[in-house]
This record gives structure tokens, sequence and C-alpha cells, in this order.
């Protein structure tokens, strides 16, 4: 009887289930029962340590740049125009030189009028033309032997006039960037013409004659001028000894 009671006992102990009721699992299992999940967490897991990694690498170049007193500069947000590959190269302003190969060959027949000089300078920079006295506003230049000579640009710049005048003689007018104009007279042969561009020192034209200054025979007129018409300057003042 005892045995009986107690297979009873152990019977009524048993858990007892119900057909067709769903078995309850847990929801990670059921996560971990996917084939993706592996994958997707080792993705994951790296794209974690990558960001640690820019972070740290991050922290690491201000720390460093700010020790050596280095300034860091994102290079997409650089104004390249500011860069000195992109800047206008300055060169020096061009000088002016007597339009002549060498002034030591030469001699000044006819000297500038500066209203600032001597008397006798003064008087001796004055030109009679018929019943004239004029101040000479240019220099003459002339060789000894009376011969004539190659005439150069005294400055680099646009050929602006080349006539035919019966007082002065041939002339070339020279107009120059700094706003200078070269203007040379009493010229033989000319060889360049209106419109074009010279450079310092290229062979405009030859000496030779003009009514104005005709006692002087074969010489060069040169002057300069600010500006197309503008005021005579004196060349001595501009140029350095060449």
């Amino acid at each position: 009887m005892n045995d009986q009671k107690q297979g009873l006992q152990t019977k009524e102990e048993a858990p007892k289930t119900v057909q067709g009721a769903p078995i309850v699992t847990s929801p990670w299992k059921r996560l971990l029962a996917k084939k993706w999940v592996f994958p997707a967490a080792y993705m994951a897991a790296a794209a974690i340590i990558l960001t640690f990694m820019w972070v740290y690498q991050d922290v690491g170049k201000k720390a460093a740049t700010k020790d050596l007193g280095l300034k860091v500069t994102n290079e997409s947000t650089v104004d390249k125009s500011k860069t000195p590959d992109a800047l206008a190269v300055s060169t020096k302003a061009e000088s002016m030189q007597w339009p002549v190969k060498d002034m030591k060959e030469l001699t000044t027949s006819l000297p500038f009028y500066d209203t600032k000089a001597s008397n006798e300078v003064r008087q001796a920079a004055m030109i009679v033309y018929g019943d004239t006295l004029t101040p000479h506003v240019g220099v003459d230049l002339q060789k000894p032997d009376g011969g004539t000579f190659d005439v150069f640009a005294a400055l680099s710049g646009k050929v602006t006039a080349v006539e035919q005048n019966p007082v002065v003689g041939n002339l070339v007018e020279i107009t120059h960037s700094n706003g200078l104009v070269t203007v040379y007279q009493s010229l033989g042969e000319v060889s360049v013409a209106k419109n074009a561009d010279v450079k310092k020192g290229d062979v405009i034209a030859k000496a030779g004659r003009n009514e104005l200054e005709k006692e002087e025979g074969i010489h060069l007129h040169f002057e300069v001028r600010q500006g197309a018409g503008g005021p005579a300057l004196n060349p001595e003042t501009l140029i350095s000894a060449n």
C-alpha cells in the first residue's frame, strides 16, 4: 500500500503538459539562432574599434601640435589664391637708360633748360630759331666726329608716334607703362613703326639732322615728358650714368 501511495504521489508531482501549447524560448536564444547575427555583431565591433582609434589619433595630433606650437590647417579650406605659387611675381621696376650705346662716346651739344640751374647754364640751353629764343626741353647728343650712331629705346613701351616733321626732323614717340613718354627727334633712318612694342635697348633709329638745330649737324634730340603733351622733365634726373 505504501508503495502504491508513493507511486501515486510521484505521478501527481510530475509536471503536467498540455498538448499543442507553444514552447516558450528566450529572445536571446531566438536572436542567436539567426545566421546573420554573428557577422553583424563582428562589423559593429569593428566599427566601434575604428571610431576609438580615430578619436585617439585626433586627440594625439592636437596635443602634439599644441606642444610644438604648430597650426593645423584643413587643406580643403586653404585659400590657394594666397599661396606663393598663385601670387603674382613682383618684379623690380625697369630703370631708364640713355638712348645710346655708350654715353662716353658722345658729347652733350645742347643741355636741358633747367629753371633751377645757374644763369650761365640756362643761357646755354636756349635755342634761337629765326627771331625766336626758346628754352631747350631736351638733351642733344652727338659724336665728336660728327658721324651718325644708333638710337635705342630708353625704356620698354609702345611706339605711339612716327612722324616726319619739317622743323624737328624725323620723330619717334614711345609711351611707357609708368606714364612717361620719351621723344626722339632729329632722326635719320627710322626702324620702328607706330603701335609696335619695343623693349629697353632696342634700336629704333639712326641719328640725323633737323632744321631747328641745323647748326649742330648730325645729332639726337632726346626728351622725356610726363604723359603725352605733358611737361618736359630733365633726363639727367631720371637716368643713372652708363
